[in-house]
Parts: structure tokens; sequence; C-alpha cells
């Protein structure tokens, strides 16, 4: 019992790690510019295709595979930067003033449009590219043997992204600016802050972090048109339970997430797909705000 409880933890550790990289970008969007991007799970789901291409394509060309490291972060720059930075730039800046409903419509089109793109670019078949986790080799922890890359190197990932955000966000003149804008957009503006420069490189930030996440990801998982779907509803509820725009708490609630649905594979599976749910849920009870949130009052 003591190993598959061990199991369970080391299994929600490696998959909360991934899952935070994918929510905190969702978080980080909506608590600087108050929009809820539906299609935030797809630029997961090309993070993956583009590290998985990147990595097949170091095999082909006989280099090293030690090299699948940094072009991982380059493939996610890529993606954020060139998709997500086009994205800002020629359609959300168009609908920041119109109603949430219009917002949700709008990136949830964005969502399908991507997801056909992929099936355009990569087919229909998985794409496998395990190379990276052979690489790291396996660890024993209190007798479990278990890869390195996933309980080791995927949390220190979460931790450094964890840490770099509140550097930049507390002790650097851009992340400032950003944290001006959060907190109050039109005075902000009227100090001549550039609030749709501040939103274009939020979003940057943002979608390069899900990208990243499906980048991480690729290495653990087959990679299948879809992959998407599931990650922005789950991105959802951990951003919902740590209370929307809460970073550290984003880190918390995907940690928990992740524990509660490994523990359910193990002694509970036809819950498996709905803990991480229960969990948002038993919480919103509680703190209709989330678990860090902040009560505001209501503008009427």
């Amino acid at each position: 019992m003591s190993h598959i409880i061990i199991l369970a933890v080391l299994d929600g550790i490696a998959y909360g790690s991934l899952v935070f990289l994918v929510a905190v970008g969702l978080t980080l969007v909506f608590g600087v510019m108050r929009i809820l991007n539906v299609a935030h799970g797809s630029f997961y789901a090309l993070g993956a295709y583009a590290a998985a291409s990147l990595g097949l394509g170091l095999t082909a060309l006989g280099l090293s595979p030690w090299l699948s490291y940094p072009l991982f972060v380059v493939a996610a720059a890529a993606v954020g930067v060139v998709v997500g930075g086009a994205l800002e730039r020629l359609l959300l800046q168009r609908i920041y003033r119109h109603e949430e409903a219009l917002q949700l419509l709008v990136t949830f089109a964005v969502f399908m449009i991507l997801d056909n793109a992929q099936r355009l670019i990569w087919g229909v078949q998985p794409y496998f590219y395990s190379e990276p986790l052979r690489l790291l080799g396996n660890v024993s922890v209190a007798g479990i043997t278990y890869t390195a890359y996933q309980v080791v190197f995927l949390p220190l990932v979460a931790i450094a992204v964890l840490v770099a955000l509140r550097l930049f966000l507390r002790h650097t003149l851009a992340g400032a600016v950003i944290v001006a804008v959060t907190e109050d957009r039109e005075a902000a503006t009227a100090i001549g802050v550039d609030a749709r420069r501040v939103f274009l490189i939020t979003f940057i930030i943002g979608t390069t972090l899900a990208s990243l996440g499906g980048a991480l990801a690729a290495p653990t998982t087959s990679i299948l048109p879809g992959m998407g779907a599931d990650m922005i509803v789950l991105s959802f509820a951990v951003a919902a339970t740590a209370g929307l725009g809460q970073i550290e708490g984003t880190a918390v609630a995907a940690l928990a997430i992740g524990l509660g649905r490994s523990f359910a594979v193990f002694f509970a599976p036809e819950l498996e797909v709905l803990m991480p749910y229960l969990i948002m849920v038993l919480v919103l009870l509680v703190r209709p705000e989330g678990l860090f949130g902040k009560a505001t009052a209501r503008k009427i």
C-alpha cells in the first residue's frame, strides 16, 4: 500500500507540473487582459507538435539528442511569439472592449481553426518522441523506480517558471508596468502606459508558457489531434480553483488537482476524469472567488 501511495504522489507531482505551466499562462493572461482565452489549449498542442517535429528532425540528421532540450524552449517561444503575437495583434485587440460572451465565441472559433490546422499540417496519426525521457534515465524514490525526467526535471522547470514570473513581475520595470495595468488599467493608461503593448507582451508570455507545457509533455505522451481540448478544460479548472489571476495559487491548485487525479487512478479509477472538477466544485462552493482569489465589490 505504501508503494502505491508513493507512486501516486510521484504521478501527481509530474502531472501537476505540466498542468501548472499551461494554467499559469492562462491565469496571467486573464489577470492582465481580463479575457478567457479558449484557444489557450491549442498552444499546448502546437508546442507539443513543434517539439516532437524538431526532435525527430534531430534524430534524422544524426545530431545529439541532448539538443532537444534547448530546442523545446525554442519551439515554445516560436509558437508563442509567432502564432500568439499574430492572434493578439490581428484579432484579440479588436474585441477587448466587447462583452465576455463575444470574446469566448471568438477564441473558441480560433481554437477550432488551430485544431484543424494541426490535422492539416501533422495529420491524424500519433507522434512519438521519447528520447529526452530516456536520456535522463531513472531515479529510485523509497524503492519506487521512476523516470528522472518526470519526477525531477519537470518539477524543477515548473518551480523555475514560478520563481522567474514572480521576479519578473516584482523586480523589473516591465513587470511593474504589467502589474499596474492589472490593478487599474484606466489609471495606468492615464499616466502614459501603453496598454496595447502590455497586452501583447502578456499574451505572448502566456501562450509561450502553454507551448512550453506542450513541448515538455511531448516525451511523456502520444501527440494526437484534440489533445489541446482536454488541457484547456483542465487549465480552466486549475485557474478557477486557485482564483483567476493568482500565480502562486495556480501552483498550489495544479499540485492539488494533479495529486487528486493520480490518487483517483489508483484507488477510484471511475473518478479519474471527474476528480479535477470535483475538487474545483468543492472549492468554489466554499470560496466562489477561488482558494486565493479576493472578493471584489460588484460594479453596477
